[in-house]
This record gives C-alpha cells, sequence and structure tokens, in this order.
C-alpha cells in the first residue's frame, strides 16, 4: 500500500453547497466529522483514495493529496535528501496513524499519511 494516494482533501467555501454538488456529481456520501469544520466524502467502488472536504483556509493551495508511508520520518528525511522541504513534523491522527505534509521539488504542497491505530491523541 506504501506510495499510493491514499487520502485527498478538497478546499470549499460552502459545506452545505459543495456536500451537495458531489453528493449530486459522483454519488459520495458527505458527513461532517464530529463537531470540526470537516467533511468526510467516501463513494464509489474498488481501491480508491477516500477524501473530506476542509475549509479553504485550511488548505489555500488547492486540493491535496495524502499519499501512504511506511515511515513517515523517514520519508521526511527522503525528501529532504532529494530537494523537498518538511512543512510539518508528523501528527496524530488518533485511532487511524500519523500525517505530515511537504513541499517537493515543484513547489507543491503533499501531504504523507501512515496507518498505525494504536496512535493515541
Amino acid at each position: 500500500m506504501a506510495g499510493r494516494v491514499v487520502h485527498f482533501e478538497i478546499p470549499i467555501d460552502e459545506a452545505e453547497r459543495a456536500g451537495e454538488f458531489y453528493r449530486n456529481v459522483f454519488g459520495w456520501k458527505v458527513e461532517q466529522w464530529g463537531d470540526v469544520d470537516y467533511w468526510t466524502a467516501s463513494g464509489g467502488s474498488g481501491d480508491g483514495a477516500s477524501g473530506a472536504l476542509t475549509p479553504r483556509k485550511s488548505a489555500p493551495e488547492g486540493v491535496l493529496v495524502y499519499v501512504s508511508v511506511d515511515d513517515i520520518d523517514a520519508t521526511l528525511d527522503r525528501v529532504k535528501q532529494a530537494g523537498g522541504a518538511p512543512l510539518t513534523a508528523r501528527m496524530p491522527i488518533p485511532s487511524m496513524g500519523w500525517s505530515a505534509q511537504f513541499r517537493d521539488s515543484e513547489g507543491n504542497q503533499i501531504g504523507l499519511f501512515q496507518h498505525d491505530p494504536s496512535v493515541q491523541a
């Protein structure tokens, strides 16, 4: 599973409008995640990535993709060696794993995800 796009975040301005759009266009199930400004988006079939709709202020550069890795810290080291720049240290996602973001050699912002259901808040 490492190296595969596993998650995406689409920046939005209006949650209800965006949710309705993606429900109508793709048949996605769009639901607010708890009481935070974050809406999970899932649907389709197969092994495709799941995603979320997030306020534009949280993703001002546009759509963000997350790539699965076996070890975020080692991957961030390789990012630096290859001419990229880490934007965040690894951050916990309780009961799911770890995430981090970096800027690639072309200036694109990319996310990383390391699966680890034992992660606590």
